[in-house]
């Protein structure tokens, strides 16, 4: 049973649950949690108990541990719509592809779309070759990216530079994007009203591009680029039709880094993606 809970009180329930909402486990609260619009929020001491109750998720130091059947990425829990993605762009030749990027950041300016924008250091759009035949699109910036202004450039952003040079790829060589353009604050999935604000600018970069595949990282990619809210076991581990390309969903680097087990499934995702491109891995060293 809610109650209503003192100032105090209240905040460190909200940053519990950010906490946990960001690792993905939500499964243990009663209703998804909307931590902007709710005064009465589940009792903490509930919550934890109802969290050390379940099973593998709180190792013996008491860290939550995340299972590749019951704990992984979901997509964002909303009651929100996501808005219908944009008509595919018309062909751009590859000569004049990063042109036409150029002129999709122009028309971004100093972006003022959504709330993001009041906490933002530096506006992150984009990273790569413009003719890419692979393109990579995260969930948004974080700290290292709004600080510099590119995508992937912090921890996570290091696991997926490893990730590429493994498929045999220069970072250089691919497209590097993500939903939103502006760090969530605290690092939080994106509300559908920015996410859906900003996202047909990732539309068409990704028609301006038009790579042959595209790898969308983590439950918020595969939930916007796709159109639909499904957990990412009914999404990985095949192809999917996607404006023309070919769209494989994978874990998140960030996700990987808090639960490295799940390398090796990542891994299998990205082969995939490699035998729809002809690559193979560069030979051991």
């Amino acid at each position: 049973m809610a109650r209503t809970l003192d100032p105090g009180t209240r905040e460190a329930v909200l940053e519990r649950i950010r906490f946990y909402r960001d690792l993905g486990l939500t499964e243990f609260y009663r209703r998804p949690v909307d931590a902007s619009t709710d005064d009465t929020l589940p009792d903490l001491q509930t919550a934890e108990q109802e969290a050390l109750n379940t099973p593998g998720l709180v190792s013996e130091a008491g860290a939550p541990i995340l299972q590749r059947d019951s704990q992984e990425e979901q997509p964002i829990p909303s009651r929100k719509p996501i808005s219908t993605p944009p008509q595919i762009g018309t062909l751009v030749p590859s000569t004049d592809r990063a042109f036409a990027l150029q002129l999709i950041r122009e028309e971004i300016g100093d972006c003022t779309r959504c709330a993001l924008h009041s906490g933002r250091n530096k506006l992150v759009f984009g990273d790569g070759s413009p003719s890419a035949r692979l393109l990579f699109v995260g969930e948004g910036p974080g700290a290292d990216e709004d600080a510099q202004g590119l995508p992937f450039v912090g921890k996570a952003g290091q696991l997926l530079n490893n990730m590429i040079a493994a498929m045999g790829l220069k970072r250089e060589e691919v497209y590097i994007a993500n939903v939103v353009k502006c760090r969530p604050p605290g690092n939080r999935t994106p509300e559908p009203d920015e996410a859906n604000t900003c996202s047909p600018f990732l539309f068409r970069q990704i028609d301006v591009v038009r790579p042959q595949v595209l790898v969308a990282l983590g439950a918020t990619a595969a939930t916007y680029l796709l159109g639909h809210r499904q957990p990412l076991a009914g999404l990985r581990g095949r192809v999917h039709a996607f404006r023309g390309m070919q769209l494989i969903v994978t874990y998140h680097p960030a996700y990987l880094l808090r639960d490295p087990r799940q390398k090796k499934e990542a891994w299998a995702d990205l082969q995939i993606a490699m035998r729809e491109l002809g690559l193979k891995p560069p030979p051991k060293e």
